[in-house]
């Protein structure tokens, strides 16, 4: 390999508490220990890569730091035989991005543990299109429809946080699947024009109703609420997960996967001992390689997103435009999935 160092966008520290986004140059010896070196062909914007950039040491301890949750691309180097010069691999989770130097650059090197092989018919940038986020709606939606058994004539399916990466993924394969979608979306300050648009956009993927979030909020106090959802794929927590259970259908399935309104939950056992609603827990962090495989598998087959499809959902950025779009992430103005190509 020719090349002596390589572009990474950096977060730094400046001495007041402020965290600094700029593109540098670094050494091949500065990314950690790992048995495989990827060059990196796309990455793609998460949350949690906007809470690293920001500082937030609860995701990434030291700076400076690179970060990028996702990864697609190319095996340069391989110490073990799993992999091999050329493959076309992916990287979601694990440590990637938060204290280990991440896909907002043109190398990462990980652990062979941590990476799957790209499925024949997805491509780099498809792949980065679900990210992270798809993964986990693929993971809720496989545990609701595959483990617990919801079918589409059961009744109306509910997602929170549905303008979301995780929400926008989980309403379009839900429809796809045939399935009937209440979507949740809104945030407590926001303008019934911007309501207006997440709702053509909703629909546009395939949900049939779309409702505020305090529409989604009970405030009334009962233990129990009229039976609604015949499954919930909740992205918040908070009152809308509490709520959702209260009005889940006898025998319903719930998942569960974020803390954006809240990380308590404010329940009751009613939900589960008179009507046995199951509530399943959704992590992609530490998801074991053989669900994602097959979760891949089904994004590069029946779930794979049509052309018109991901035209919705994402927009491709370069690695100069990252510092833009983590701003509007953290304000909650970035709608669709910005795909990075690095």
């Amino acid at each position: 390999m020719s090349e002596k160092t390589f572009r990474a966008m950096t977060v730094s520290e400046d001495g007041e508490n402020r965290f600094l986004m700029e593109i540098k140059q670094k050494a091949f010896d500065e990314l950690p220990p790992g048995d495989v070196l990827v060059r990196v062909q796309y990455s793609s914007i998460n949350y949690k890569d906007a809470l690293s950039a920001s500082g937030n040491r609860g995701v990434t301890r030291l700076y400076p730091h690179t970060p990028g949750i996702d990864a697609a691309g190319i095996v340069v180097e391989s110490i073990g035989s799993e992999f091999n010069p050329g493959d076309h691999v992916l990287v979601t989770g694990f440590d990637l991005g938060m204290n280990t130097s991440g896909g907002f650059a043109e190398y990462i090197r990980v652990p062979s543990e941590w990476i799957a092989m790209m499925p024949v018919g997805l491509t780099f940038r498809e792949a980065m299109t679900f990210g992270t986020a798809g993964l986990t709606a693929g993971l809720s939606v496989y545990k609701l429809t595959e483990i617990g058994g919801v079918r589409p004539s059961a009744g109306p399916i509910l997602v929170s946080g549905a303008r979301g990466g995780v929400g926008s993924h989980a309403v379009r394969l839900l429809a796809k699947l045939g399935y009937e979608v209440t979507a949740v979306t809104g945030i407590l300050e926001n303008p019934a024009e911007d309501f207006e648009k997440d709702r053509q956009y909703l629909h546009a993927l395939g949900a049939k109703e779309v409702i505020s979030r305090e529409d989604a909020c009970d405030v009334s106090g009962k233990p129990l609420l009229k039976p609604r959802w015949a499954g919930v794929i909740d992205t918040v927590g908070g009152d809308i997960l509490a709520t959702a259970l209260k009005n889940t259908m006898y025998g319903g399935v719930v998942t569960a996967c974020g803390n954006a309104a809240s990380f308590e939950l404010n329940i009751n056992v009613f939900p589960f001992i008179l009507r046995g609603v199951t509530l399943y827990g959704i992590d992609s962090v530490m998801c074991p390689m053989y669900l994602r495989n097959e979760i891949w598998r089904r994004f590069a087959g029946d779930w794979k997103l049509s052309d018109e499809e991901a035209e919705q959902m994402a927009f491709e950025c370069g690695l100069e435009d990252v510092p833009v779009h983590i701003e509007k992430l953290l304000k909650g103005t970035l709608k669709g999935r910005a795909v990075v190509k690095i």
